[in-house]
């Protein structure tokens, strides 16, 4: 992707086939996993629960999936300035937000289709671009990290599971943003296997840097923009089971909806798609709430925040990508 070689129209129409048929195909599959259990629950109650949702209701839980939307994607200028790119916040943004039509690859490596058209717009490398994928990862984690530290003190409950995976995120937090960390553990990681060696290399190189992105202020501002978009999906989520009569307290939903997003993305499925919706089945069922109200509100929350933002980028990406191709015919 770094070397940008353009490919030919019917190598271009059968990726984006493939990225369609992927992206179709495990749509379907959770629905089949999600109808199943419903079906073995009774139908009729799962459809009790949904009609308690009008229409003003999704708009609201739409709302609250944009609200992290637009403070992650300034978040995602803001590293750009630090990093002296030069773009603008509408560049930016339009990146940032058609890169969402690539989450469900494996590994969300999709997503560096950022920085192609950042290499295309500014002429930048990718190794000078990387470390922005890097920070803006490790600025979700630490978010959700302090998220979940502080809903385990509220909720009292979960702490055998929530504690391991938070200390998991505050460390690959840690690990990103500090650049003689990363550098030093992609160097002893390569003597020790002997893998990648061209991947860590540029590990290396892009740790160069992060330096800019380490100093205190930039990644308390950092974490606050993501404290503030996720907590508005948290709080989405809470509403939802209140309108389903399942209310559950504010710090516990948080919790389950965080905690989810995150065991998702470990299972390593493209976009935590399935993992991410049996853990919040799971755990709702734990504090009490009834399958046939665990169920649709864990299809609701999935489709206004994961789906809802895949659908955004796939409406945007055209955009972007033609607005990229113009800009390297221009240099």
């Amino acid at each position: 992707m770094s070397s940008d070689i353009p490919l030919s129209a019917p190598a271009k129409a059968s990726t984006r086939n493939r990225d369609i048929l992927l992206l179709g195909g495990l749509f379907v599959l959770v629905l089949i996993g999600l109808a199943s259990l419903a079906a073995a629950t009774g139908w009729e109650e799962t459809m009790t629960q949904l009609k308690k949702l009008g229409f003003l209701q999704l708009l609201a839980l739409l709302a609250l999936s944009l609200v992290n939307y637009f403070f992650r994607g300034f978040r995602w200028h803001f590293f750009t300035t630090r990093l002296g790119l030069g773009t603008t916040l509408g560049q930016n943004l339009r990146h940032f937000i058609g890169g969402f039509a690539m989450s469900a690859t494996p590994g969300r490596v999709g997503e560096l289709i950022r920085m192609r058209w950042l290499k295309r717009e500014t002429g930048w490398s990718f190794e000078r671009t990387a470390p922005l994928v890097l920070v803006d990862r490790a600025s979700d984690l630490a978010a959700m990290a302090l998220i979940l530290g502080f809903s385990l003190l509220f909720s009292g409950s979960m702490i055998r599971f929530g504690i391991p995976v938070t200390l998991l995120a505050l460390t690959g937090a840690i690990l990103v943003t500090r650049p003689t960390l990363l550098s030093f553990t992609a160097k002893r990681f390569y003597k020790a296997t002997g893998l990648f060696p061209r991947f860590m290399a540029r590990i290396r190189r892009a740790a160069r840097s992060l330096r800019m992105f380490s100093g205190a202020s930039t990644l308390a501002a950092a974490t606050v923009l993501g404290l503030i978009g996720w907590l508005a999906e948290g709080y989405a989520f809470w509403l939802l089971l209140m309108w389903m009569q399942a209310d559950i307290g504010f710090a516990m939903a948080v919790l389950i909806f965080v905690f989810s997003t995150l065991a998702g993305g470990l299972t390593g499925a493209p976009g935590g798609i399935g993992g991410a919706e049996a853990a919040m089945v799971a755990l709702l069922l734990v504090e009490g709430v009834p399958l046939e109200v665990a169920l649709p509100a864990t299809a609701v929350i999935r489709f206004t925040t994961l789906w809802f933002a895949i659908l955004l980028g796939l409406g945007v990406f055209p955009y972007a990508e033609t607005k990229s191709l113009r800009s390297k015919g221009a240099h």
